[in-house]
């Protein structure tokens, strides 16, 4: 089937309600289709997308180093020695008047708290870093693009993830990555082109859930949704058939199922059945392609080295980041990587050192292994969370001091993908409260994000209830090109 034949079979639910008579259940079969047709549904972009990209990408693929719970810029990137100076005082009233926080500390005495971390200068580029928690981002500063004015709406966890990672704070709208892999397809025929690992801190004492609709296909149909790896045994369950069927017994039933289920696609026209094809020939491929993933006998030594003692262990954020590399290189498109454990309101001064031995040596290796194999030229890394933490303490009785959430000054970093590296851009203020140059919206980071891969996120739509639903939204976003080389 060619995508033209594949568009005219998509009914509307208009269409499909009015055809239940032939029996809806049919809808819900799904198998496999057969040679050339099997790779184009695995591989193209879906034909009821515009032709993508539109213009010449400077990154084929991204990786997503998303760290929820909220780092505190004001204890690792975003030095303010006014925090120290003013250590115990209180906020000006200008500063919090009609400022939103959480319910521990709306109605607490809000008192400047210095660092816990150490800053110094690092790099050709001289960024303030603090190295004795980061020493291994602060040697490879000279790599990374830090934005220092990032801003967000949200305030609480799961609607400022969902925020970023679908562009809506409320749940149901399509991920970045089912955005992506919808719109400009795979480069892999035998892996997802969306692929969604997570990991908690070491002592899993403050890590937030990790909900599915953060790697969701929202309205797109359902192959573009994330394939969430596992983080023991197994990485997908089922790799192995059944005790006495062969691979070669297994292609043949599935062969037949296929007969069938074209049938009914052909019949029904329901997108949902085109979507489980890909979704069960994926899987049948995954039973090959897997196992050679994770199999990290031709790995160099050094390689491992530089991520860290965890990197052969399981679901840590060292092992997902080799894996990261591994995939992209495999030719994922869009890799998602959640590591909870960020969010310190009382256990600040030992949780974010924690923290930090979980992800420092793991992101800055991922940065340099791209590097030294020719990726990192046309992938983008990003590493950032929902929100940074308030530049005032949070104390609970009895409880040692922490951070509350902050949605109006925090920071991330991007490397590769055409992004300038060695360069800062944005200011918060002397607090770290507040944005005093060049804000950059979580619409404004995603359209950039496009921009990078070769898509004008104002013309990437797709019609859903009347409306031409973007990843961006409706509000005015801007591509950050002062960042882009």
């Amino acid at each position: 089937m060619n995508p033209l034949q594949e568009h005219s079979r998509v009914l509307t639910r208009r269409q499909l309600l009015g055809q239940s008579g032939l029996g809806i259940g049919a809808a819900a079969m799904s198998t496999l289709i057969s040679g050339a047709e099997r790779n184009l549904h695995a591989s193209s972009p879906d034909p009821t997308a515009m032709r993508l990209p539109h213009f010449a990408p400077k990154a084929k693929r991204v990786i997503y180093l998303f760290q929820n719970g909220g780092p505190s810029h004001v204890d690792l990137f975003d030095y303010k020695p006014k925090l120290t100076e003013l250590a115990g005082q209180g906020l000006p009233a200008e500063l919090t008047d009609g400022k939103r926080f959480s319910t521990m500390t709306a109605s607490q005495e809000k008192n400047f708290a210095p660092e816990i971390t150490k800053f110094a200068q690092r790099g050709e580029c001289g960024k303030w870093i603090a190295d004795d928690f980061l020493p291994h981002t602060a040697e490879i500063v000279d790599k990374l693009c830090f934005v220092s004015s990032m801003q967000t709406t949200q305030v609480n966890h799961a609607p400022a993830i969902t925020y970023f990672m679908t562009g809506s704070e409320i749940p149901g709208k399509p991920s970045m990555g089912a955005w992506l892999t919808y719109g400009l397809g795979s480069e892999t025929e035998n892996l997802p082109a969306f692929v969604v690992m997570t990991s908690r801190d070491k002592q899993a004492s403050c890590g937030q859930i990790f909900y599915d609709f953060y790697w969701g296909n929202g309205f797109l149909p359902s192959k573009y949704q994330g394939v969430k790896f596992r983080g023991a045994g197994d990485p997908v369950l089922y790799l192995s058939n059944p005790a006495g069927i062969s691979r070669q017994l297994r292609r043949g039933q599935l062969d037949d199922l296929a007969a069938l289920n074209e049938m009914n696609l052909a019949r029904l026209g329901d997108p949902e059945i085109a979507a489980r094809i890909a979704q069960y020939e994926m899987a049948y491929k995954m039973q090959a392609s897997v196992p050679e993933l994770t199999d990290l006998s031709d790995e160099p030594q050094h390689v491992l080295e530089m991520y860290g003692p965890q990197v052969r262990e399981k679901g840590s954020f060292a092992y997902n980041c080799l894996m990261a590399r591994r995939l992209a290189e495999r030719g994922c498109r869009f890799i998602q990587l959640m590591h909870a454990g960020w969010d310190q309101h009382a256990n600040l001064d030992t949780q974010l050192k924690i923290q930090c031995e979980d992800t420092d040596a793991p992101s800055a290796a991922l940065v340099k292994d791209l590097e030294q194999s020719g990726l990192l030229e046309d992938t983008l890394v990003i590493w950032g969370g929902e929100f940074g933490r308030t530049p005032f303490q949070q104390q609970r009785p009895n409880q040692p001091r922490g951070r509350d959430h902050h949605p109006y000054a925090f920071s991330v970093w991007m490397a590769g993908g055409g992004i300038k590296p060695g360069i800062s851009y944005g200011l918060s203020d002397d607090f770290g409260f507040n944005v005093a140059e060049n804000p950059v919206e979580v619409h404004d980071l995603q359209a950039t994000i496009l921009h990078q891969l070769g898509i004008d996120h104002e013309r990437f739509t797709h019609r859903f209830q009347g409306l031409d639903q973007r990843l961006t939204g409706v509000e005015s976003a801007r591509v950050v090109h002062e960042i882009v080389s």
